[in-house]
């Protein structure tokens, strides 16, 4: 764990609404030089606070109108390994995100559609035919606000 002060979170946060801007246009914002603020931000990434920059796509310009978090159980725990299914799943472009989660179902996945016809054919034909898929409860996203980080 690394000690942040308020510059600090200050940083981050703007750097987690606006991963692009450089340490002198942040500076400035901060009332910072841009040696004292590119050293703060180089040591998050030493540090590993900072662990990656990722680009975000906007799925609906990109022609996925729909969102889908779905709660799969495993049928058969015995006899496909976590590793097999995990593999599977992770093969399906359309699957976003997989997480191996504790409580009514195994795993929680995030699946992106073109609209509820395209997301019932991959359903059908790719997650209900993955190895040891069994109960499976789908949730359809309606709006999501995006946040940042904790530090906001």
């Amino acid at each position: 764990m690394i000690e942040l002060d308020e510059i600090d979170r200050q940083i981050l946060n703007a750097l987690a609404h606006d991963a692009k801007l450089s340490a002198g246009a942040l500076g400035r914002r901060l009332g910072l030089s841009q040696p004292q603020t590119w050293r703060r931000i180089n040591r998050f990434y030493e540090s590993g606070v900072i662990a990656r920059r990722r680009l975000v796509l906007d799925k609906e310009k990109l022609g996925f109108g729909v969102t889908v978090f779905l709660g799969v159980k495993l049928a058969t725990k015995g006899r496909v390994s976590l590793e097999d299914f995990e593999r599977a799943v992770s093969a399906i472009p359309e699957v976003q995100t997989v997480e191996h989660v504790l409580g009514l179902y195994d795993y929680r996945l995030r699946v992106v559609a073109r609209d509820i016809p395209d997301f019932e054919r991959v359903l059908r034909r790719r997650i209900m035919t993955l190895p040891g898929a069994g109960d499976v409860e789908a949730n359809v996203l309606l709006s999501e606000e995006r946040r940042p980080g904790p530090l906001g």
